[in-house]
């Protein structure tokens, strides 16, 4: 059983251990480290004490032990994870700069990472809560994206709320018609994660009241999660602004991961019965501490230290 499950690429991150050292250059790197941005989030939902699985491949390499290692560590259900001989496991090789934006070079295609099919069946899976889908998933391959939205169709069926953070990555967008399958996730959303530039793009509205108003013209959409770095998050619902959440301040080594975990963590405290402030400042907190540490899924979160952070900034 798992209350909240996940479907996207599972992948290893090679990472630039300084700023504005492009990808070209000859020089050091970091890692492998485990990542993708379904990892990250099943990761985070996990320690966070939700009962968690996903759906995904990885190649029967090194690279992939060192994926499944590291979720096994965290106790997610990786049954459901394809181990394929027919290719190594997917990796990504990112740098930073100092104004904030990042580069990536992923090695997705024709891998075991956008390999798997939905299940046959959701046995096993019948309670689950949530099904969480990220865009940088559907666009990584178009006949996996569709795999995932086909696995969207069976949860939502059975009454799992589908939750959305379109996660738009231009890197991997090879065939433009994923966009079409985006869409159609995002129509079928009980909760969107987006941010400010993603949620303008999806509802063609330069101003964000507008925008808002425009998403919810989605029947099916429950709570606008709207998050916007630095300036913290606020959450919508069909009446209007509910709340508001700022950030927690920490010394920040690497912001790779700090949406996703903010996800997973506010999409735990709903599976637990928080409420929407409770979740914010758990997503909030899951977010800081995984910006504090330097790799996608490193941050010390744990139902402890995101206690002791809310706790300590009261």
């Amino acid at each position: 059983m798992a209350e909240i499950v996940t479907m996207g690429e599972l992948l290893c991150e090679i990472m630039r251990p300084t700023e504005n050292v492009e990808l070209y250059e000859t020089g050091y790197f970091r890692g492998p480290f485990p990542s993708g941005a379904p990892g990250i989030f099943i990761s985070t939902a996990a320690r966070l004490g939700c009962s968690a699985g996903i759906i995904a491949g990885v190649g029967r390499d090194d690279f992939g032990k060192n994926i499944l290692d590291r979720l096994k560590k965290d106790g997610v259900d990786v049954s459901r994870v394809l181990e394929s001989d027919k290719g190594s496991a997917g990796v990504a090789f990112v740098t930073y700069y100092s104004d904030g934006e990042r580069k990536f070079i992923f090695h997705v295609d024709g891998t075991p990472a956008v390999e798997p099919k939905a299940p046959a069946d959701l046995k096993g899976l019948e309670d689950t809560k949530y099904f969480h889908i990220m865009g940088c998933s559907l666009m990584s391959s178009l006949a996996f994206g569709k795999e995932i939205v086909k696995a969207m169709n069976m949860f939502a069926e059975q009454g799992t709320k589908i939750s959305f953070d379109p996660n738009i990555r231009m890197e991997m967008l090879h065939d433009p018609t994923a966009m079409d399958l985006v869409q159609e996730v995002f129509r079928n959303s009980s909760i969107f994660m987006p941010g400010v530039s993603e949620l303008k793009q999806f509802t063609g509205k330069d101003n964000i009241e507008d925008a808002v108003k425009a998403a919810f013209e989605n029947e099916k959409l429950e709570l606008l999660v709207l998050k916007n770095g630095s300036k913290g998050s606020q959450i919508y619902s069909r009446e209007g602004l509910v709340e508001t959440m700022g950030v927690y301040k920490v010394e920040q080594e690497d912001a790779t991961g700090a949406g996703d975990s903010f996800d997973a963590a506010f999409i735990c405290g709903l599976a637990q019965g928080r409420s929407l402030k409770e979740a914010a400042q758990m997503g909030a907190a899951a977010g800081a501490l995984n910006a504090a540490a330097f790799g996608p899924m490193e941050g010390k979160i744990s139902p402890e230290t995101v206690r002791e952070m809310i706790e300590n900034n009261r």
